[in-house]
């Protein structure tokens, strides 16, 4: 009988112990350098963020905080690095739609997404940009659209990796139309836009914050975007459900995440410092150019979203087939 008491009172203490070491870890931190892992190749919308959060917090902390680029698995090698880190704050994960809600596709990763990284917050999200090269044939997306229906895998299209945000975005509209395209993956947005300019690949539903410097310097023509509403960066261009696919709506989010066991007293002191420093009026300005909204939110509000979106892109794996491994 006492023995069986005990256990619990235990319990509590060592949880009480523990909240108390991580208290203590989050007034301390940081006293050394912080990685930020980007699991993509530079000049894509998770890296470009990533480099943002890095800037504004090594100021802010006065420690050296280095953003170490692992491109691979459409994201998940990197992301397995972070999970199988030290859960002391140190390491940090700028993640998306890919590791967090659709990792169904894979069925052989060394690690759980859901169960190995601990949200932090979502850093932002944005709406697509169907982009095509500036000498393609396609001037409206009605016609790469009806083209795509009727020709089944003539027309290439370049993503940042199989999974990816892009990729699922994509794999939503052939769903939709009933479309079937050539999906050529590279390891980021960034070398997958050099080869779309270069006309190697005939179209994108790149990320606003990637591909939105081509449009405006005229070496890609935008189609349509991809959310539910028309973005107030290009007013004039439709949505996909205005181009005669209603209910089609998809947007992009990236996020930062930790290893599991990072006690929550850190957990949320990175929270608030991360949202101190994108809430700066010349960060938001600076947001605000690539496409991206920043709204503040918890850790916990970060976890719910991530289980909703898993929701919704496991339906689209199932329903596609979309069985990457």
């Amino acid at each position: 009988m006492t023995s069986r008491l005990l256990h619990p009172v235990g319990r509590l203490l060592l949880a009480g112990l523990l909240c108390l070491a991580g208290a203590a870890m989050a007034q301390d931190y940081p006293t050394r350098a912080i990685r930020v892992v980007v699991p993509f190749a530079p000049a894509g919308a998770a890296d470009i963020l990533g480099r943002i959060v890095a800037e504004r917090l090594q100021p802010l902390y006065g420690q050296t905080v280095v953003v170490d680029n692992k491109p691979g698995a459409s994201g998940h090698l990197g992301a397995q690095i972070v999970a199988k880190a030290p859960a002391d704050g140190y390491t940090l994960l700028v993640g998306t739609i890919g590791i967090h809600a659709a990792y169904a596709s894979y069925r052989k990763l060394g690690y759980d997404p859901a169960a190995d990284l601990k949200p932090v917050m979502i850093l932002g999200e944005s709406p697509n940009l169907v982009l095509v090269p500036a000498a393609s044939p396609y001037k409206t997306f009605a016609e790469f659209a009806a083209d795509a229906q009727a020709h089944p895998g003539k027309i290439s299209y370049a993503t940042a990796g199989p999974g990816s945000s892009v990729h699922m975005v994509t794999a939503l509209f052939e769903l939709a139309s009933g479309a079937k395209m050539t999906h050529v993956p590279y390891k980021g947005s960034g070398p997958a836009l050099i080869d779309l300019i270069g006309g190697q690949v005939d179209v994108m539903f790149d990320n606003m914050s990637s591909g939105m410097p081509h449009v405006r310097s005229g070496k890609l023509r935008i189609l349509a975007v991809t959310g539910p509403h028309r973005d107030p960066h290009f007013p004039d261009v439709p949505t996909i459900a205005e181009s005669g696919f209603p209910g089609y709506s998809a947007t992009s989010w990236f996020t930062l995440a930790v290893p599991r066991n990072t006690p929550q007293p850190l957990v949320d002191r990175i929270n608030r410092d991360v949202q101190r420093a994108l809430a700066a009026p010349e960060v938001q300005a600076r947001l605000d150019k690539l496409g991206i909204a920043f709204t503040p939110n918890t850790p916990q509000e970060a976890a719910a979203y991530f289980r909703s979106e898993t929701v919704k892109w496991n339906r689209v794996i199932e329903a596609a087939r979309l069985q990457l491994d």
